[in-house]
C-alpha cells in the first residue's frame, strides 16, 4: 500500500482534450467531456461516484498516452485524475451514494494504473506514482466510508 499524502488544495478545472489517434479516442474524449458536466452538475451525494467513473476513464487514457509515448498529455492527464480525487476527499462528507462500486472501481483503476508503472519511463515514473498515492488514499476513505454506513 502507499503511504497515505496530504488532501490536496483546489485545483482549477481542466479543460477536455482530445488527442490525435482516431475517431475512438475523440469519441472517449466526448464521452469522459459529458461525464464531467454530469458530474459538475450533479448532487453532490452522487458526485463521488461519478468522479471516480471519472478517474477511472481518466486513468485510461492516461495508459493510452503513456503507452503511445505522449508524456506531456499524459502527465496532464494524471493531473486531472488527481483533481477529481481532491474532489471525492472533499465530497465524502456529503453521505454519498453507491460507496462500495466507488471504491471497488477506485481499486480496479488503482490496479490497471499499477500495472502502467513498469511500463513507464523514468521521467514519467514520479508522476504516475503520485497518481497512484491520491488514489490509494481516497481507497482508504472510501473503504472507510463503507464500513462505517
Amino acid at each position: 500500500m502507499f503511504l497515505r499524502v496530504a488532501a490536496m488544495g483546489s485545483i482549477a478545472a481542466f479543460p477536455v482534450f482530445a488527442y490525435a489517434g482516431g475517431s475512438d479516442q475523440a469519441a472517449n474524449a466526448d464521452e469522459i467531456a459529458r461525464l464531467e458536466q454530469r458530474a459538475i452538475r450533479a448532487n453532490p451525494r452522487e458526485q463521488v461516484y461519478l468522479y471516480t467513473e471519472l478517474i477511472h476513464s481518466w486513468t485510461e487514457q492516461a495508459a493510452r498516452e503513456l503507452a503511445d509515448g505522449d508524456s506531456v498529455q499524459a502527465k496532464a492527464t494524471l493531473e486531472r485524475i488527481n483533481h477529481y480525487v481532491g474532489l471525492i476527499h472533499r465530497n465524502l462528507a456529503h453521505d454519498a451514494k453507491r460507496l462500495k462500486v466507488a471504491q471497488e472501481l477506485i481499486h480496479n483503476t488503482t490496479y490497471r494504473l499499477t500495472s502502467v508503472l513498469h511500463l513507464v519511463s523514468e521521467d514519467d515514473r514520479a508522476a504516475v506514482v503520485e497518481t497512484l498515492k491520491q488514489l490509494d488514499q481516497v481507497n482508504v476513505e472510501l473503504l472507510a466510508q463503507v464500513f462505517t454506513h
